[in-house]
């Protein structure tokens, strides 16, 4: 007597072990969204602070904050009127800085970088602000809203409001 039997599974076994294995991974990652967001916004809050250190950098070999002042051992800066303006003018400023970091979304969200341009002395003061996911979690921790001062010129439409109720991060010298 011989039996003809082969050992495995069927397609059946194999589709219902897949449908089990993708309602799982499904349910794990709606899981993390609210995690990748919080982490999101912290790296949101360590880029401004790194821009900040690369606008200290600047200020110490150039005299002035990238904006509209001329002058001083960088000559004339030119019109920050755009991050990626913000960028060209921290990478080319032969301090060290060789990228600018971006928003990490990616999306049509970015930072905004704001000088006071229109005051006297011309741009000793700055404001980098970040829009975050989240009006609570750890960003938040410490953070006061800072007052924003007057003849600033931004790299966005709009003036940000630095108010934990508009999710507006800032960081202000």
């Amino acid at each position: 007597m011989s039996k003809n039997s082969k050992a495995g599974f069927t397609l059946i076994e194999i589709l219902i072990v897949v449908a089990i294995i993708a309602i799982l991974a499904s349910v794990v990652l709606v899981g993390l969204g609210p995690t990748q967001s919080l982490g999101r916004d912290a790296r949101r809050v360590s880029d401004l602070h790194e821009v900040q250190n690369g606008l200290e950098l600047y200020y110490n070999r150039c005299g002035f904050y990238p904006g509209s002042a001329s002058g001083g051992a960088c000559g004339t800066a030119g019109a920050v009127a755009s991050w990626a303006a913000l960028s060209t003018a921290l990478t080319g400023a032969g301090v060290g800085i060789s990228s600018v970091p971006n928003d990490p979304s990616g999306g049509t969200a970015s930072y905004v970088y704001g000088v006071n341009s229109g005051a006297t002395p011309q741009n000793t003061t700055y404001i980098l602000e970040a829009t975050l996911e989240n009006g609570t979690g750890g960003s938040w921790n410490g953070y006061t809203t800072p007052s924003i001062p007057a003849n600033m010129t931004w790299t966005s439409t709009a003036a940000p409001s630095c108010a934990q109720t508009n999710n507006s991060y800032c960081i202000t010298l």
